[in-house]
């Protein structure tokens, strides 16, 4: 309006005003002057409103009659001319409205006569309309005359005109009802109380109403009226009327001013009296009429159906539902009940087909509005003693679709495709033979179809989705029915079904989620309520919920009301259909219906739906017992529909899909093979989008859902891979699984949709999840139940689901644990190995995948959960099957890598689970178990409970036992010492964890009023724990394996002596008891009962050192280290042990266990046991009081504690011990000091000490009572280290040490030398017989006596009577130079005889000993030979004794020292000895020794033993000097004190030097004799002894002298005699020499007298006879005889006889006498 009101616009239409009426001026001059003279006054009228006026068009307006007039008249000329521009200016003024009420009038009183006169109908027509849009002024009457004017028009003769009276008709009355509206709006703030109207009698009492509602009320009774025949009201001047035009401007009205009808009750009540009444009436001819009935036409236009008038009352209908539903429901109940059962009518089989196909489409209307759908539910099917409409729409349309199948409509069958692929060939593997060739005769397309048992049905493309598009509906010009295409009215239907369902579900789904989000935030409104609001809300809540509940009962009656039909139908149809694109709608069809009655809970029709999907999925009559069950309860109802019967229609077995995969159906006895068609995979993968997205409502129709994937996924060969999902796998028995190329690159899409279908598990809530959970197992079951027995590949997909299913529900692990891993427990006990395999496999996953899941709050603040998880590793322990328990162990081994830090209150499982292999359980599975021990000990100790670290000891020990494999045994052994070098480093941090353990523990024990009951208790809990692991190492100590026994001995006792500080004091009581000798028992006994079988091979190709190849050599090993190790611990840690009370005790069985071990038959064991006895010796008392340290204990001082001084070879080193002495105190400071034992209680330790040494040494020296090859004789280094016991042992007991002690010590050591040795050991014991070499053993018994004679030196005077026994000791030593001692009954042969691979005995080498003793003896001698008790005890002649065997044989001397050192230490001893004899002359105490002496000389100098044959020269002149230096001796040390001497001896010792000087009496020439002849410078030495003390003047005796002057004179004699034969012989033998001896002879007399002569110079002249001289010068002239010999050597020494007479040539004396002769 703005735009025509503008100021140009005003002076324009003046402009054009005046341009017409001067027109018409012009027009009318001549035939029309009144005309023209109007239109010249108008010009004048316009020119002064224009001017007068400011608001000029209201202006016109008012004056609008005058100035319409002259165009009036214009009109009223007829002329054609005029008259066109008459109208044109009419319509100018209406545009700008400046028209009056009246003017209008009158301009529609003027178009009525031309229109009688049918003068320019189509400007009538456009005038009228552009004076009714323009403005509302013509009201009433002249409205009701402008319509009709159009309507008159409508029925002309001109076609042109009829339509666009027709269009303006249309229009005309839409701007009626438009202005209605427009009314409304102006008045709707005024709120006035409408009348209450009464039953309307008075059908034109319509006062309430404002004008044009008042306009409009009467058009459209007016329009009801023409259309039911009957004469209009208001509509004055209808000459003839349509019905079909008159239900199409109903229709038009109705459809599209619905609010004026809601909003007026009169028109309401129009309504109800007049439109519903009238369409019933005209619907009767449809409802009586049955096609085939021949009925001839009858006169009357109504009696049969129409269709152009029929499809417009199904318009209306739709109309009237669609629009006036609500009023429907209120008043007009009954008619639309009847509405609604005629279209079901309609699509009876009986009606025409055009009658059927606009009844779908009018349906189809319907069906895409669900609200209007939910009305009906409301009013009707939940109304008692009501018809179900609702129910009979649906069950109408399904038994619509069923009966275009079964009852072909007649004469609209069209031939159904010849289909190749159902019968045509009559073998059975046709279908095989050419699957798939869908109705392809000679190459057609295929066209999307329905196809059921012969009848195929074409699917047209008539709608679009959601929109009823119809098209029979609006054939509005069509006035004979059209012919349907054969395929439309199941199209529509079809497209009905569909879009009900969707329409349904998007609905009540659609109140549904805003039902939940409501109750969600009111409930969370109410969770946090203000104080004034409270009570507000928790109305709201419970007005809320009781809404939600109504709503709730109309979507569960509408769900009820229409499943069982759309099921029957969809079923069917999904059956029959051939395409894809249909097949795939009604599957969303059919997943939407089994979504919504499940999250409305409707089970029932929920698993109907479920079921009719899982069907299509399958192959025709696939044996799944699950579904079949659930049809059966379905096919026995059958739903009623008006007197038709829907059957639910089984599916055909013939199937015109083509067949994409041919598999093996999963059963027992799977019978051939079967076939997928994509219509199956089509159905699996709606299957899986069901369970992806509506998994939460699923409940137990999960058990129909995986049931059914299962068997697809087996058809198909889809296996499980890592982590659950499926992959294409092998099938491994039966045909192989044929798959066409389509479906092969499908397979990964449906295996990630299935992975996704369980991944999705995580948004279902618990409930949901635990019916997922439940219809797996019950999967798994099966699959299990079909596994037992056959070693078929069994269905995995239940165990691979649930593993998937596990892993993405970490967050919510605690709700499923159970009932998943109970399950899997189940499976891996399973006796299939595969199904095993994957049980196992699931469970050890979900185990890793729940302990590294960030699970909230973390694990470590859950322990609870963590042992949840954990358990059933623990679990799977109790299965047999190595797989499995192989699985177990990988799993703890990935835990310990992934999670080890956090493991927390896990631990005890895991160590369980590592423990619980048995040694019979094969070695890969002992080695995995044991690969994670190895590294729990190298990296987890620190991060365990110090409670766990018991178990973990105890695991430890058992792999120790495991005799699988011998390395794991060892290294669990290091193990074990790694452990115990953990528990020393954190001992305190242990120490105070366990202490608070062990608090709590006794507190719980307190209240529950029981004992705490745990190993080894009284100690502490740190203690128990060392205790424990000392227990598990002792148990390794007596395995039967020798190199586990060594290995373990070894840590046992390092693992004391390191870290055995840490015990408390009391503990030690413990170890000693319970570990050490307990295990020194069980080796004892093992050793002494071992096999003496030679052991062949050490396993495999191992050689066994001959050491070690019996048991019993492999158990002395053991013995030794055990008995080393625990005497070591005695030595170290006496100080912890002496304060114990029962030390004493512990020391006898320790003392028993070396004895026992000593006098063990076995060298090794013997000997180690002795090496223990030294280790145990070498202790000293523990610190006194008086020498604690003064400094705090905190400072390490290192006290040296030195061993007694030993001189021993191997006890020559000081034993220190350089314990601190602050760490032991402060380690006891807490508790009380060390209580220190007195020295009795020493004393008597060290003498048990002795009295065991005693019996070892006594029992393994004591030679054997019978000799065979068997006989056990000790060995050397046994011996050697017995004997070096003994001084470190007599430090300690020498002070209480007898008489008979040391008689019962040389017992042993006398026997101990005298054991000989094996010949096989002699040349490592031996030195080579021409060294002079002491063995050790032999060292070991001097140092021994050394030691003994070194204290009796210095120790009190009742000791010092011990050294004659020493003496005799050491005697009888020396006499084995030439009497080897005699071992028993054994035969001994000389070393240079034994061979040393024969097992001789040898005896030993015993000159260097003796001679040893013998320089011990002289040495002792020369100290205590003043000694009493070595006086009294005649040791001088005990030593002469013994010397005089070897002096007296000499040369025979097995040695040729042996006699030389003799006589050296004759010699020593005698320059000592006789000084003391001769002051004790007058005792008598040597009266024996005499004689002794002077035989022993007599023995030696004249010894019967010729020396060797290859003795030189030079070493016979040595041998002489020896002999000589006795000699001396005598003259210097005996002769001179002849007084002090007895007077028997001095004789004997003369005769000796005579015997000496003279050699030979015997004239006869033996050897003998020759070398006596050659010891010239004795024979010497003799004579001047003898010259010298028979002339010396000290003789006592006549008889001395006579002795010596009687000696001289037959000595003088004899030269005499030996020089005249000499002479004689000499002259007879001529020029040939002299036998060799007589020369010899004669050159020895020749020296004698030489040396006579010089003796008798040296004499005191008066101690000369003269007789001796007279004798000595008559040998003169004989020598002078012997001048002429030959020999030079006789000359010589004839030479050297004259020379000394020259002293007798003296001048003669003045007288001459002549001597006697």
């Amino acid at each position: 309006m703005a735009g025509t009101s503008s100021p140009e616009a005003v002076k324009k239409l003046l402009e054009n005003m005046q341009g017409d009426l001067r027109g018409l001026s012009l027009e009318c001059r001549k035939k029309f002057p009144p005309v023209k003279e109007a239109a010249e006054s108008g010009i004048i009228k316009v020119k002064t409103i224009a001017a007068r006026n400011t608001d000029i068009l209201a202006a016109l307006k008012e004056n609008s009659s005058e100035v319409v007039q002259p165009f009036l008249m214009g009109c009223g000329t007829k002329e054609p001319k005029i008259t066109q521009l008459c109208l044109a200016a009419i319509q100018r003024l209406m545009s700008h409205e400046v028209v009056s009420e009246a003017a209008a009038g009158n301009i529609i009183n003027m178009l009525w006569q031309l229109m009688e006169n049918s003068l320019e109908e189509l400007k009538l027509l456009q005038t009228v309309l552009v004076l009714l849009t323009t403005n509302t002024v013509v009201h009433d009457e002249a409205l009701s005359k402008a319509i009709v004017l159009c309507f008159r028009l409508h029925f002309t003769k001109d076609n042109i005109t009829n339509n666009t009276a027709a269009a303006t008709v249309r229009q005309v009355v839409t701007v009626v009802f438009e202005r209605v509206v427009a009314e409304d709006e102006r008045y709707k703030d005024i709120i006035d109380q409408p009348a209450a109207v009464q039953g309307n009698s008075n059908r034109r009492s319509v006062s309430t109403l404002k004008p044009c509602a008042k306009d409009a009320y009467m058009l459209f009774q007016d329009l009801c009226q023409l259309v039911n025949a009957d004469a209009p009201y208001w509509l004055v001047g209808m000459t003839e009327m349509t019905r079909t035009f008159g239900l199409e401007l109903l229709e038009s009205v109705l459809n599209d001013f619905p609010r004026v009808f809601l909003q007026h009750q009169e028109f309401s009540f129009l309504l109800k009296e007049r439109v519903c009444p009238l369409v019933i009436k005209l619907f009767s001819p449809n409802i009586k009429f049955r096609q085939g009935s021949t009925t001839s036409s009858s006169p009357a236009p109504v009696e049969k159906p129409y269709f152009p008038i029929c499809m417009r009352l199904l318009r209306v209908v739709s109309v009237l539902i669609k629009q006036f539903y609500s009023l429907l429901v209120r008043i007009l109940n009954t008619e639309c009940e009847i509405f609604l059962s005629l279209l079901v009518k309609f699509l009876d089989a009986d009606k025409p087909q055009w009658l059927r196909a606009v009844a779908v489409e009018s349906i189809h209307r319907l069906c895409v509005q669900p609200q209007l759908l939910r009305s009906f539910c409301q009013s009707y099917d939940m109304k008692q003693h009501s018809t179900k409409v609702f129910r009979d729409i649906v069950n109408a349309l399904g038994s619509f679709i069923q009966s275009l199948f079964l009852v072909p409509s007649t004469g609209n069958t069209s031939a159904t495709p010849n289909q190749t692929g159902s019968n045509a060939s009559g073998n059975t593997g046709s279908a095989q033979t050419n699957p798939g060739v869908l109705g392809m005769g000679g190459g057609a397309t295929v066209l999307p179809a329905f196809e059921y048992r012969g009848t195929w049905i074409p699917i047209l493309n008539v709608t679009v989705q959601g929109s009823a598009k119809a098209t029979y509906l609006e054939m509005l010009d069509k006035v004979e029915p059209p012919t349907i295409p054969e395929g439309y009215a199941m199209s529509v239907a079809f497209h009905c079904l569909l879009d009900l369902v969707r329409g349904i579900t998007t609905m009540i789904e659609g109140e549904l989620g805003e039902a939940e989000t409501i109750i969600q935030t009111t409930t969370e409104a109410t969770s946090l309520p203000t104080q004034s609001s409270e009570q507000q809300d928790l109305q709201s809540v419970s007005d809320q919920s009781e809404k939600e509940l109504v709503s709730r009962a109309v979507w569960e009656e509408m769900v009820n009301a229409c499943w069982c039909g759309l099921l029957a139908a969809l079923s069917l149809l999904l059956d029959a259909s051939t395409d894809e694109a249909a097949t795939e709608n009604i599957l969303k069809a059919e997943l939407t219906m089994a979504a919504l009655c499940g999250r409305l809970g409707l089970v029932t029709s929920r698993d109907a739906f479920i079921t009719a999907i899982c069907k299509g999925s399958l192959p025709p009559h696939y044996a799944l017992t699950v579904l079949n069950s659930t049809t059966a309860a379905l096919s026995s109802k059958s739903y009623s529909i008006q007197g038709q019967n829907v059957q639910m229609i089984s599916p055909s077995s013939e199937s015109h899909q083509q067949v994409v995969a041919v598999g093996q159906p999963l059963a027992l006895q799977p019978q051939g093979t079967v076939m997928l068609t994509s219509k199956n995979i089509q159905c699996m993968r709606t299957l899986l989008n069901l369970a992806h997205f509506h998994g939460a409502v699923l409940g137990t129709s999960w058990q129909l859902v995986l049931a059914t994937l299962q068997h697809l996924v087996w058809i198909l060969g889809l296996k499980p891979s890592v982590g659950g999902a499926l992959k294409p796998g092998r099938a491994v028995e039966g045909p192989s699984t044929v798959l066409t190329t389509a479906v092969m690159t499908d397979l990964p899409s449906i295996s990630s949709m299935i992975s996704k279908l369980f991944e999705n598990s995580q948004y279902l809530d618990d409930v949901s999840l635990h019916h997922l959970i439940n219809a797996l197992c019950s999967l798994s079951l099966e699959a299990m139940d079909m596994a037992y027995g056959n070693n078929k590949e069994p269905s995995l997909f239940a165990v691979a689901k649930l593993l998937e299913t596990g892993l993405v529900n970490m967050r919510r692990i605690e709700i499923l644990w159970r009932p998943l891993t109970g399950h899997l427990l189940e499976v891996c006990q399973h006796p299939n190995s595969r199904m095993r395999e994957w049980g196992a496999e699931a469970l050890t996953s979900l185990i890793k995948a729940g302990l590294t899941f960030g699970h909230d709050p973390p694990l470590s603040q859950n322990q609870r959960l963590q042992l949840l998880l954990l358990n059933p590793l623990k679990e799977l322990s109790n299965i047999s099957h190595p797989d499995i328990r192989i699985k177990q162990l990988e799993c703890v081994l990935q835990i310990l890598q992934s999670q080890g830090d956090s493991l927390g209150p896990g631990w005890p499982l895991v160590l369980g689970v590592m423990g619980a292999i048995q040694s019979d359980q094969g070695e890969s599975l002992i080695r995995t178990a044991f690969q994670c021990l190895q590294l729990v000990v190298t990296d987890f100790l620190p991060t365990m409970p110090c409670t766990c670290l018991q178990i973990v000891v105890e695991v430890a020990g058992s792999f120790g036992l495991h005799n699988q494999e011998l390395n794991i045994s060892l290294t669990s052994i290091g193990l074990l010492w790694n452990i115990s070098d953990y528990f020393f480093q954190r001992g305190e941090i242990i120490e105070k964890e366990l202490n608070k353990e062990e608090a709590l523990l006794q507190k719980q024990a307190e209240e529950k009023g029981v004992i705490l009951n745990r190993p080894f208790h009284p100690a502490s809990p740190f203690d128990c724990l060392w205790l424990c692991l000392y227990a598990k190492l002792g148990e390794l100590c007596v395995d039967p394996r020798p190199a586990v026994r060594k290995s373990a001995g070894q840590t046992l006792f390092s693992t004391i002596g390191a870290h055995g500080t840490l015990l408390q004091h009391s503990t030690w009581h413990t170890v000693i008891w319970k570990v050490l000798f307990h295990l020194l028992d069980r080796v004892r006994e093992s050793s002494t009962t071992a096999d003496k079988e030679k052991i062949e091979s050490g396993g495999g190709n191992i050689l066994i050192h001959h050491s070690r190849d019996t048991a019993e050599k492999q158990w002395a090993e053991t013995w030794v280290l055990t008995l080393a190790g625990v005497a070591r611990i005695f030595n170290t840690r006496r100080y912890l042990l002496q304060p114990l009370g029962d030390f004493s005790q512990a020391w006898d069985v320790l003392l028993d266990h070396i004895q026992s071990a000593a006098l063990s038959k076995n060298n090794e064991v013997s000997l180690a046991a002795l090496k223990s006895f030294q280790e145990i010796l070498q202790i000293v008392s523990p610190v006194r009081d008086s020498e604690k340290p003064e400094t705090p204990p905190a400072i390490n001082v290192s006290v040296p504690l030195v061993v007694g001084t030993t001189t021993a070879t191997n006890l020559g080193r000081s034993f220190m011990r350089t314990d601190s002495i602050g760490e032991r105190i402060g380690r006891y400071n807490g508790s009380e000091p060390p209580v220190i034992t007195d020295e009795i209680e020493d004393l008597n330790l060290w003498w048990a000490a002795w009295n065991s040494w005693y019996r070892i040494g006594s029992e393994s020296t004591r030679p054997p009572i019978t000799c065979d090859k068997l006989t056990f004789i000790p060995s050397q280094p046994f011996l050697t280290a017995l004997i070096q016991i003994f001084p470190a042992l007599y430090q300690h007991i020498k002070i209480g040490f007898s008489m008979d002690d040391l008689q019962k010590l040389g017992v042993i050591l006398h026997g101990a030398v005298s054991v000989p040795i094996s010949s096989d050991a002699s040349p490592f014991i031996l030195p080579s017989y021409t060294e002079a070499v002491l063995t050790s053993l032999q060292e070991a018994v001097l140092t021994a006596l050394d030691v003994l004679q070194k204290a009796i030196c210095v120790g009190s005077e009742g000791m010092q009577i011990m050294y004659p026994a020493i003496f005799d000791q050491l005697l009888a030593f020396v006499e084995f130079s030439c009497k080897p001692p005699q071992y028993g009954q054994l035969e001994t042969k000389h070393i240079a005889n034994a061979k040393y691979n024969q097992a001789e005995w040898v005896a030993l080498n015993y000159v260097p000993f003796a001679e040893r003793s013998l320089e011990v003896v002289v040495d002792l001698y020369q100290k205590t030979a003043c000694h009493k008790a070595v006086v009294t005890e005649k040791v001088l002649q005990n030593i002469i004794k013994t010397l005089r065997i070897p002096l007296s044989l000499k040369y025979s001397c097995p040695s040729e020292s042996t006699w030389k050192l003799a006589v050296s230490s004759l010699l020593k001893v005698l320059s000592i000895g006789l000084p003391v004899a001769r002051q004790h002359a007058s005792s008598g105490k040597f009266d024996s020794m005499w004689p002794e002496l002077a035989n022993t000389f007599e023995d030696f100098l004249f010894t019967k033993s010729t020396p060797p044959d290859n003795l030189s020269i030079q070493e016979f002149q040595k041998n002489e000097s020896i002999d000589v230096e006795v000699v001396q001796l005598i003259s210097t040390e005996i002769l001179p004190y002849a007084n002090f001497i007895p007077k028997e001896f001095v004789g004997q010792i003369m005769t000796m030097l005579n015997k000496g000087s003279i050699h030979s009496q015997s004239s006869s020439f033996t050897e003998a004799e020759i070398d006596i002849r050659m010891r010239e410078e004795f024979s010497k030495v003799c004579f001047e002894t003898l010259l010298q003390f028979s002339f010396s003047n000290k003789v006592t005796t006549p008889q001395e002298g006579y002795i010596s002057r009687m000696a001289l004179s037959v000595l003088l004699k004899r030269s005499q005699d030996v020089l005249h034969r000499y002479i004689e012989d000499e002259r007879l033998s001529g020029k040939c020499p002299l036998p060799r001896q007589q020369v010899t002879e004669i050159i020895f007399v020749l020296k004698a007298v030489s040396t006579l002569i010089d003796s008798l110079k040296k004499t005191q002249p008066e101690n000369v006879d003269s007789n001796t001289w007279a004798q000595v010068i008559a040998l003169y002239p004989t020598l002078v005889e012997c001048i002429t010999c030959s020999s030079s050597e006789v000359c010589s020494a004839l030479k050297e006889a004259l020379v000394p007479f020259k002293d007798f040539m003296h001048p003669p004396a003045s007288k001459v006498q002549n001597g006697e002769s």
